[in-house]
């Protein structure tokens, strides 16, 4: 046994059940995972999806890219090795969010089919619903809302997502949503048609 966990104690056996918060929150918690490359509108449509859905009576919680590497993964950069850690810790905590029974929105690029596996492995299949946010590169850099293109064509940024590193589109995502063509109004209108019957209790 490893010697740092020799005394660790769970007690996960004596805590409330995922179904007893359910009850008491009336749905079904489950991870929306929004992959897409920057400037392709997933924190647009994260933002009004979860005003929808509090209108309507569901307890979500928004997990950003962004905000998540400003706080919990500040120690962490943009290597593969990062990346992959990265999406790791965000998914042990969606996973936390769901045994909560609270409906977790995430907004991550999650580039690679490997990182977006393992976040599925870590939450497990019947709770991950995975949404590809799809725009061109080229739609996504004429956006360039965060300046990363602009930064990337210049030399300032080594290692951006779509332009020096790459991008794997999701060969089967739940929902495709492609937001060259879809307002954010029209995006959140399809999920919401989509995971409905999956989250009403």
């Amino acid at each position: 046994m490893n010697s740092d966990n020799a005394n660790l104690h769970p007690v996960f056996d004596r805590l409330l059940f995922r179904a007893d918060k359910e009850y008491l929150l009336k749905q079904h918690s489950k991870v929306l995972w929004m992959t897409g490359l920057s400037g392709s509108g997933k924190s647009s449509i994260a933002i009004e999806l979860e005003k929808e859905l509090h209108n309507r009576g569901f307890v979500t919680q928004v997990l950003d890219g962004d905000n998540v590497r400003t706080g919990i993964n500040n120690d962490l950069g943009f290597s593969p090795e990062e990346r992959l850690e990265n999406i790791r810790r965000i998914a042990e905590i969606s996973k936390l969010f769901v045994n909560c029974g609270i409906i977790t929105i995430n907004c991550f690029v999650s580039p690679t089919k490997v990182i977006r596996d393992l976040a599925r492995k870590i939450i497990g299949d019947d709770d991950f619903i995975e949404i590809y946010v799809n725009a061109p590169v080229e739609i996504c850099e004429q956006r360039d809302v965060k300046g990363l293109y602009k930064r990337a064509r210049d030399g300032k940024i080594n290692d951006l997502t779509g332009i020096q590193a790459p991008f794997e589109p999701p060969m089967y995502p739940a929902i495709e949503i492609k937001t060259d063509i879809l307002t954010v109004d029209q995006s959140v209108n399809k999920i919401i048609k989509f995971i409905i019957p999956l989250i009403r209790k």
